[in-house]
């Protein structure tokens, strides 16, 4: 029996010491028991800590046994904690205020720009950081390891016996807890890429070549994919501005840091034999964009050792509740520092309350076997356009076994089989068919979509109200060929009408592209003034349910086209295609008509027209998904530069004229740092030869109560006509950094936004005389503009905008104010 207890009390001590683990959690609060915002947690004689949020609350968490914690933060005395046991959770922990000889010092946690020697050590921070690690060399190459995994957070009993969950309880042996929150969390997907990666200082070229991908179902959601790859944002923390979600945060190394952060030298120490600081750095206002956390720098190199931020609570950022980044760089040759793991967390919620449940999105990037300076030609860099090697997606487990940078824990190998199991659940299929459908608007039929759900109804004054109903083949993001189609029916007119597409890519690495359609529907032709091709494209002003005045001017439009399209670079694509398109008055109150002769003494109401068009389409550092013959942006900012030149002939199919127009379309945002950012587009055009109203250029309006991008809210349509035209458009989001400012709006989280719009316009002489449509065309010769000021995420999702009319005042049926809005989900 002894020697039974001797053995088991053995036993105890060794899994104590191989599961040994040390967990702390609490809040930090002054003598009145108020939170004290950003206070430094460590373990004492370890470089293990982090630093507490806003509100005063922190966790820790180390593999290691440690049994005491030690608590600061300017202004306060230090404190020390014994830990009685391994796990010590709602500590709270009461610092106080340093005093000195015969009066209380008291900090607002700001610190001094003057005498500081973080800042100093800042500056020389940013004196090497072109010097450190990769910029070192000419060229470099490396393997890539990384793992990206959803997980439902904070569960709870309550959670579990959710009626939602009800057979398939089997999913909570799962369950784990974060070493970053210490929340429970439950593994929902995960997804795992082998890489090689080269880069060239001296050309600035990186290439990445994908070696293997493997992940836990859901590889043919696109909603899915784009969400992961949002969380695939490249950054440097050496960069001045950091960008997540298409926002961007100042970095604590920026050169504009001073002005929005604190730093504090907290400590010095060796870490791997190297000699190095430790500076804690937090914001100097609420609501921006920044991080807290702290660094380790070397003291001879002044490179990055270690890095560990959050974006702080308060943060002007939707749906995100946290953004947890922590980066290690590994010393080689004696001072060449470089980043060997790079690991990111953001906790998505629908609100930023402890309480609230949501998904975490982890990232987990291992960099190793560096080899330097082998030069490759310029060539190699070349990015493909659309290559996919199907047997990266079919790796066998041995080769990740073999080739993994680190092994999977114990719950991530579950994902796997856990996740095969979830997908034969009829619940789950259902839940995770509405997710779908909400995401995408379709409604899956394998091999048939039904949808867009969300163009099921529209009113106009010539059809009433409007019922549609389509749907799409799909096979998955990388099919080869697509139909889509969709039929309408007005109860006012009492037409059906119809759209019918079909894309096939007879070569998948230059992506060339047959397309083929017809449509025959009730447009507003005066919303746009870039027209497309696409037979299955509708203006959001032909459906509005309430404008602001009469909405009757609409075209009934036949539309036949074939085309071909070529991307032979990155991101370049040429195309060309034919059309024949008939135009005509869908309404008794709006003409097209226009005279046939000389004369003036003949009139006709319909036009028909051949036209064949050649386009240029440019958009760089833009992000796609899928190989497929339709891919889905990354939403990410990117520029955007089109062309089109388009012929008419006269007499080919019985058409009326013979022209030539030239249309430009040029977009581009700017990311000004923490001011936010703008978007400039502009669009120019000119027509050669005369034509009828039906074929000219129309400066859009907007009579509806909503948003319609590129119109001006306050003309009416048809308002300005023109054969030759330029309009500039600008508008800047400042993402809330005014609102920050103003006390009692800091909460609220709102966005100011500005913006500007102008358009110069002409139409020919021969242009007027052949118009016999009864509508007086009217140019703006003169210019007109307009200006604007709006309001962003109200409540989240809502956007209003007050427009002012800066021109053309005195015109009949002038609008010189507007208020519209729209709805939409932004970070």
């Amino acid at each position: 029996m002894k020697n039974k207890i001797r053995f088991s009390w053995l036993l105890l001590v060794v899994v104590h010491v191989l599961w040994s683990q040390t967990k702390v959690g609490g809040v930090v609060v002054d003598k009145d028991n108020l939170p004290i915002a950003f206070a430094n947690v460590a373990f004492k004689g370890s470089s293990e800590g982090m630093v507490a949020n806003e509100e005063g609350r922190f966790y820790l968490e180390s593999d290691s046994n440690y049994s005491i914690l030690t608590v600061s933060s300017v202004g306060y005395n230090d404190r020390e904690l014994t830990l009685l046991h391994a796990v010590n959770y709602n500590l709270k922990v009461s610092l106080s205020e340093i005093q000195t000889l015969n009066e209380v010092v008291i900090f607002t946690g700001k610190t001094s720009k003057k005498n500081n020697p973080a800042l100093d050590i800042l500056r020389k921070i940013w004196e090497r950081k072109r010097k450190n690690g990769l910029y070192q060399f000419e060229q470099y190459q490396m393997e890539k390891y990384e793992k990206v995994e959803f997980d439902m957070n904070t569960i709870d009993s309550a959670f579990m016996k959710s009626k939602v969950f009800k057979g398939m309880e089997f999913v909570f042996k799962h369950i784990d807890t974060s070493k970053v929150t210490g929340k429970s969390y439950l593994p929902i997907f995960i997804n795992e890429t082998l890489s090689d990666v080269y880069g060239s200082n001296k050309l600035k070229k990186i290439k990445e070549k994908l070696k293997a991908n493997k992940n836990s179902g859901f590889s043919n959601n696109q909603q899915i994919l784009s969400f992961v790859k949002d969380l695939y944002s490249d950054y440097d923390i050496y960069n001045n501005h950091l960008t997540f979600f298409d926002k961007s945060f100042t970095s604590p190394l920026s050169k504009t840091g001073i002005d929005v952060y604190n730093y504090v030298l907290r400590d010095s120490a060796y870490i791997n034999n190297k000699w190095c600081y430790n500076i804690l750095f937090y914001p100097r206002r609420k609501n921006e964009l920044t991080f807290k956390g702290d660094f380790w720098v070397n003291d001879t190199t002044y490179a990055i050792k270690k890095i560990n931020m959050a974006v702080t609570r308060s943060a002007n950022i939707n749906w995100v509740k946290e953004i947890y980044i922590e980066q290690e760089f590994e010393v080689q040759n004696d001072s060449v520092f470089l980043l060997t793991r790079d690991y990111m967390m953001s906790d998505f919620a629908l609100n930023k309350k402890d309480e609230s449940k949501g998904v975490y999105g982890k990232r987990t990037t291992l960099y190793d076997h560096h080899k330097f300076n082998i030069e490759k030609p310029a060539a190699f860099y070349k990015e493909e356009v659309n290559y996919i090697d199907n047997a990266v997606y079919n790796r066998s487990e041995a080769y990740w076994e073999e080739n993994r940078f680190e092994n999977l824990n114990k719950d991530e190998r579950g994902v796997y089989k856990m996740l095969d199991t979830l997908k034969t659940v009829t619940k789950f299929k259902q839940l995770y068919s509405l997710v779908s459908i909400l995401g995408s608007g379709y409604i899956e039929f394998p091999p048939i979509d039904y949808g867009p759900i969300f163009s099921s109804f529209g009113y106009n004054e010539v059809e009433g109200i409007r019922l549609r109903t389509g749907g799409r083949t799909y096979f998955g993001p990388n099919d080869s060929w697509r139909l889509q189609g969709y039929t309408a029916y007005g109860f006012q007119d009492n037409k059906f009408k119809y759209g019918l597409s079909g894309k096939w890519m007879v070569d998948k690495k230059k992506r060339i592209i047959l397309s083929a359609g017809n449509r025959r529907d009730v447009e507003q032709i005066g919303a746009s003034l870039t027209t497309t091709n696409d037979v299955l494209g509708r203006s959001f002003a032909s459906s509005a349910l309430f404008t602001t005045g009469s909405n009757g001017k609409l075209t009934n439009i036949n539309l036949t086209n074939v085309g071909v399209a070529i991307e032979p670079i990155k991101n370049i694509t040429l195309q060309t295609g034919f059309s024949y398109r008939t135009l005509e008055s869908a309404s008794p109150s709006f003409s097209l008509d226009y005279y046939t002769n000389a004369t003036a003494t003949t009139t006709a109401s319909k036009v028909k027209q051949s036209e064949l068009n050649l386009q240029v389409e440019y958009t760089p550092n833009r992000k796609t998904i899928g190989y497929g013959v339709e891919r889905k942006n990354v939403d990410s900012p990117f520029s955007h530069f089109f062309v089109n030149y388009s012929h008419g002939f006269q007499g080919l199919l019985q058409s009326d004229f013979s022209y030539d127009k030239l249309q430009l379309y040029y977009k581009q945002p700017i990311i000004i740092g923490p001011l936010g950012r703008s978007n400039l587009i502009l669009e120019a055009g000119k027509t050669f030869g005369t034509i009828p109203l039906g074929l000219l250029s129309v400066i859009p309006g907007n009579q509806t109560y909503f948003t319609i991008e590129n119109t001006f809210s306050n003309l009416n349509f048809y308002e300005f006509v023109t054969d030759q035209y330029t309009t500039l458009q600008w508008e800047h989001n400042f993402g809330g950094r005014l609102f920050s400012r103003i006390p009692f709006m800091r909460k609220l989280n709102w966005r100011e936004i500005i913006g500007a719009k102008g358009v110069y316009g002409s139409i020919s002489e021969a242009n007027r005389r052949i118009n016999a449509s009864g509508l007086n065309y009217v140019a703006p010769q003169n210019g007109y503009w307009e200006y604007s000021a709006g309001v962003g995420n109200i409540f989240k999702v809502f956007r209003i905008d007050f427009a002012w009319r800066g021109s053309y005042l005195n015109t009949p049926d002038t609008q010189r104010f507007s208020i519209k809005g729209s709805f939409g989900f932004y970070f």
